[in-house]
């Protein structure tokens, strides 16, 4: 590697290799001669390896500064990632930042600048923001299984991050799928595409699972399955109006933060639901088949079925939701001991194990404000914005999506400064005129 300082066969003697594969060899090749590689391959495959040598290879152990950024969507990844480092013994350091880990620790970590920084969008996000990380020596940018951070809804974050770094000549991508479209923000000008993806590992968009309920009340059943779910959007299908309310009440009782929907709201009800899930302050919508039609909703991960779809087009229907646009799906039909599949549906689809003790997601990032202002009122989103940060004291990255209505507006503010400008506003008025602002109920 580099000047000799890393040889090669050390560092695969440390992490117990004989020798690299096919897909390893060609990354650290198209790395050499490219700034920019797409490196398609599937989980297990040792593509963490086939970055992490060509990362290496640009690193100068004189330079005490961040050199590199990892950006992966889980914190599991982000531990993988950090302990192969580690394994493979170059004595450069690494640290690792992401949610339910102390930040504290992060920042203690962060003061002598590591060479290798790996971590999830939100956490980065959030060191960046507060000044823990010196961007300006970073220059290569590793952004691992970019499929799931898009995904999980990370987008925003992700172009922040990338806006953020002034100096990356060097960017590595990674993916199990090609299917996926990668922003004009990230600047990836004709790279080497490497797709060691083989027809039978390419990932079936829209998977069909079940998951066994031990009793004829599936709540907990729900509960597990929205617990491995992770924040990922689920919408919850169920028969009845009067389900849908009770299903969402159990799971918010249990800590699940959900929004429900149905034929029988009122219109500012069912706009304020749909706005909280679409800009990701609630990633469960429990709703009726009222929504298995026309939601323009992207991104959805899971479609549960909470109740048997009473029809094959109903189920059919519903699924629509996922794995729209290339992105993949999951759909999981929860049975009580009394029920059986239809006979539309393939017996042998997968069984979800569920864990024996389900962890409660985080909270999500954000919280929605209602404005009571909207078209009627010759307001619009560029208004909502402008004002929230002039008088609401918020910066671009603290806004997210801006829903206008005719007569009021939803808008999605991070949660950690949401309590902040609505102290702010409280006596502000927006286009000259007085009007209600509160966290959406």
């Amino acid at each position: 590697m580099q000047n000799g300082t890393f040889p090669i066969d050390k560092i695969l003697a440390n992490l117990g290799i004989e020798a690299l594969n096919e897909m390893q060899q060609a990354s650290i090749a198209a790395n050499k001669e490219h700034d920019n590689v797409l490196l398609l391959s599937a989980t297990g495959s040792g593509k963490t390896l086939a970055f992490l040598l060509p990362v290496l290879d640009r690193i100068d152990a004189d330079k005490k500064q961040t050199q590199t950024l990892i950006v992966v969507p889980s914190r599991e990844l982000a531990m993988q990632i950090e302990t192969v480092f580690r394994q493979m013994g170059t004595g450069l350091k690494i640290t690792s930042c992401y949610g339910g880990h102390k930040r504290e620790i992060e920042e203690n970590n962060l003061v002598e600048q590591p060479a290798v920084i790996v971590g999830t969008p939100g956490r980065l996000g959030d060191h960046i923001r507060r000044g823990n990380i010196n961007m300006q020596g970073i220059d290569t940018l590793v952004l691992d299984e970019f499929d799931k951070t898009l995904e999980l809804g990370f987008l925003e974050e992700v172009g922040f991050i990338l806006e953020s770094l002034p100096a990356i000549s060097k960017r590595i991508l990674t993916s199990a799928t090609e299917a996926v479209e990668i922003p004009g923000f990230v600047n990836f000008t004709d790279p080497a595409r490497l797709n060691f993806v083989t027809p039978g590992d390419k990932p079936k968009l829209l998977e069909v699972q079940k998951a066994l309920s031990p009793s004829k009340d599936k709540a907990e059943t729900l509960f597990g399955l929205l617990c491995m779910a992770n924040n990922r959007s689920a919408i919850v299908f169920c028969n009845h109006r009067e389900d849908v309310e009770e299903v969402s009440r159990k799971m918010r009782e249990k800590g699940i933060l959900n929004v429900f929907y149905h034929g029988g709201m009122e219109q500012q009800e069912r706009d304020s639901a749909l706005c909280k899930f679409r800009n990701g302050s609630a990633n469960v919508l429990v709703t009726t088949d009222l929504a298995a039609r026309g939601l323009d909703i992207p991104n959805i991960r899971y479609i549960i079925h909470y109740h048997l779809p009473p029809t094959e087009e109903i189920f059919t229907h519903r699924n629509g939701r996922t794995a729209r646009m290339d992105a993949s799906g999951t759909v999981i039909l929860i049975l009580s001991p009394d029920e059986y599949l239809p006979p539309y549906i393939d017996p042998d689809i997968e069984e979800v194990k569920l864990p024996a003790h389900p962890k409660l997601p985080e909270k999500p990032a954000w919280v929605t404000l209602f404005l009571s202002a909207g078209k009627k009122d010759k307001v619009n989103k560029i208004d909502i914005v402008g004002f929230l940060a002039k008088k609401g004291g918020l910066k671009k990255e603290d806004i997210g999506l801006v829903d206008v209505k005719d007569y009021s507006s939803f808008a999605a503010v991070r949660r950690t400064k949401a309590g902040y400008a609505l102290e702010q506003v409280k006596e502000e008025k927006l286009k000259g005129k007085k009007v209600k602002i509160y966290t959406a109920k």
